[in-house]
């Protein structure tokens, strides 16, 4: 009943987000880039790795009434990979202490529940003081109303590293405007981008 309860609060948490799409002003400063990730399993994740790619950063969490988006993330992953996408679940417990397993039962039920086979980092901060600095920029780069309000918030970055766009919780891995911007980006990527990618599977 707790956990339902819980889920509840979330949808209409997310349902009163002010904004579900923002994008980025034109005049940025640093790059995405500039940032790393500590990966589920304790290596390092930097975000200049996938240099020359788009990339989907988006806040997760296991007990969330959103939870089931992993579903929608892994069919964008699968769709546009070979095409320059990258998707990176990034497990935080900052909202409504929903993500409460530690990294190793994480990837167990990632994997387990809905076959996720894209990039996952530890449990990480993604709001207030102690957020990750990505997170920071981001909030600096799109404004507050851009910041996470609940899991499963979406960062679209582009090739170079600039952030494209924010969406909110309520747009679903499955939502027109985000396929949109997405393929937007992937236009964009070099046209050895999608040669390279296959080259990698």
């Amino acid at each position: 009943m707790l956990r339902k309860a819980a889920q509840a609060v979330g949808a209409m948490v997310a349902v009163a987000a002010a904004s579900q799409v923002v994008l980025a002003d034109a005049k940025q400063t640093g790059s995405a880039h500039d940032f790393s990730f500590t990966a589920i399993d304790g290596k390092d994740l930097p975000l200049n790795a996938f240099a020359g790619k788009a990339v989907l950063v988006v806040n997760t969490a296991s007990l969330c009434g959103f939870t089931r988006q992993y579903e929608g993330l892994q069919s964008l992953w699968s769709r546009f990979q070979d095409r320059g996408l990258v998707v990176v679940g990034v497990p935080s417990n900052d909202f409504g202490g929903q993500e409460p397993k530690s990294e190793s039962e994480i990837a167990n039920f990632c994997k387990g529940a809905f076959g996720v086979t894209f990039p996952l980092t530890a449990k990480t901060n993604v709001r207030g003081p102690g957020a990750h600095p990505f997170y920071a920029w981001a909030k600096e780069m799109l404004g507050e109303d851009a910041a996470p309000r609940w899991n499963f918030h979406k960062y679209l970055i582009a090739g170079d590293g600039k952030l494209v766009a924010g969406f909110s919780t309520m747009v679903a891995p499955s939502a027109v405007e985000l396929k949109t911007a997405i393929e937007a980006e992937l236009k964009k990527l070099p046209k050895q981008s999608a040669a390279l990618n296959q080259a990698d599977q």
